[in-house]
């Protein structure tokens, strides 16, 4: 990804939360729309590694 984009990508999906707490209904409706298979597997393992994560620190 192009880091002259991340800024634009940051800021736009601050913007789609900020606007599903207005309206949720639609916020769902958004993210049902952009997310894909793909999307879904790199969310739950990020979800994943999270976990780990904070177990491993938690246990030392």
């Amino acid at each position: 990804m192009d880091r002259g984009r991340l800024g634009d990508v940051v800021v736009g999906a601050a913007g789609d939360v900020a606007g599903s707490v207005v309206d949720p209904r639609a916020g769902v409706s958004r993210l049902r729309s952009a997310m894909t298979a793909r999307g879904v597997a790199m969310l739950s393992v990020g979800a994943l590694l999270g976990y780990l994560a904070a177990r491993s620190m938690r246990r030392s």
